[in-house]
């Protein structure tokens, strides 16, 4: 038998989640069965935990949990043997596919990576897809001519799983990191991850009223998108980019391409779902190394399978600070 956070239709047409008992036979097709001991919570799986799936689950019933880690228990495919710790985020997973909120899950062998050596199951799920997308973000703002001694980096959102985890990678890696948030009671807890300053997010909210402002930043992990990305597009230093990695304030971004055009700066999409295995491997390898492991420590919560759906309503509602680590086996 396994436990499950399992989400049901009922007779209103609503999804509720519970915890359940299910038998293995229960679990979908897959080259590789895990023993997973660790999973997260992404503000994507309070949208799959939600009465409507998010739009994200397509079946029910269903499991989510878009990220876990564990043990290989069986195998198909010579990549991966019994024993083996594995690590999975992203390719659908808790949405299209079960996920990781089960004491079991079985996947294609194409969406596993290795855990790297010195990374616990519980540390890599403190990372999760936060953190994972935070890492591709800095590796695209490097890739673009990021450096430490360009200026100020602006990390919106940065309480947010994403943005907790940019500020603490930014700050190790020698950027001068500035910090949106909207909550001042954060400002300790940003100030400990390595922020340089706190940046109130009334003063991005506004709507934009020049196409061009100061050149401020050198660079910047935005996680809202909205008007607040609209805004920041428009103090960006001239050849500087933006990494966008959520949408929290709006799927419409009421820009101009004055900023494009005349100081050539980039707009970098951040998409950690589909991510090539090699990528994957590089960016999982950084986390080791960039990732100050006392400010991961500092920054995540633990919870039990039992609390996840709760705490998948919070995070909508703003509420989660840092990351969740969900200790599966519990």
């Amino acid at each position: 038998m396994m436990r499950a956070v399992l989400m049901e239709k009922g007779e209103d047409g609503q999804a509720v989640a519970r915890l359940a008992e299910l038998t293995e036979d229960a679990l979908p097709e897959g080259d590789v069965t895990v023993r997973v001991e660790f999973s997260t919570l992404n503000y994507k799986d309070g949208l799959c935990l939600s009465a409507t799936g998010g739009g994200l689950v397509r079946s029910w019933p269903h499991v989510p949990g878009i990220d876990f880690a564990g043990v290989v228990e069986a195998s198909d495919d010579a990549r991966y043997a019994p024993g083996d710790r594995v690590v999975l985020t992203g390719w659908r997973v808790g949405e299209a596919h079960w996920g990781g909120y089960a004491t079991k899950a079985r996947v294609q062998a194409d969406w596993l990576v290795p855990l790297p050596d010195g990374l616990s199951a519980r540390q890599a799920m403190a990372v999760g897809t936060a953190g994972f997308t935070a890492m591709l973000a800095v590796m695209a703002l490097e890739e673009h001519g990021l450096t430490p001694a360009g200026g100020e980096v602006l990390v919106t959102g940065a309480a947010g799983g994403v943005g907790s985890v940019a500020v603490a990678i930014l700050a190790r890696l020698g950027y001068p990191v500035a910090a949106v948030t909207g909550r001042p009671e954060t400002e300790a807890y940003l100030r400990d991850l390595g922020a340089a300053r706190l940046v109130p997010r009334a003063d991005l909210a506004e709507a934009v009223k020049r196409p061009m402002e100061s050149e401020t930043w050198a660079g910047c992990v935005d996680a809202v998108g909205g008007q607040m990305l609209a805004r920041v597009l428009g103090q960006m230093k001239s050849g500087a980019s933006v990494a966008a990695v959520g949408n929290a304030g709006g799927l419409a971004v009421p820009a101009n391409i004055i900023p494009f055009l005349l100081r050539g700066i980039n707009l970098l999409g951040i998409n950690s779902v589909t991510v090539p295995y090699a990528r994957r491997v590089v960016a999982w390898d950084r986390i080791t190394t960039d990732l100050p492991m006392d400010k991961l420590e500092a920054m995540f919560r633990p919870a039990t399978l039992a609390e996840v759906p709760a705490l998948g309503a919070a995070i909508l509602r703003g509420e989660v600070q840092g990351r969740v680590v969900v200790d599966v086996q519990r």
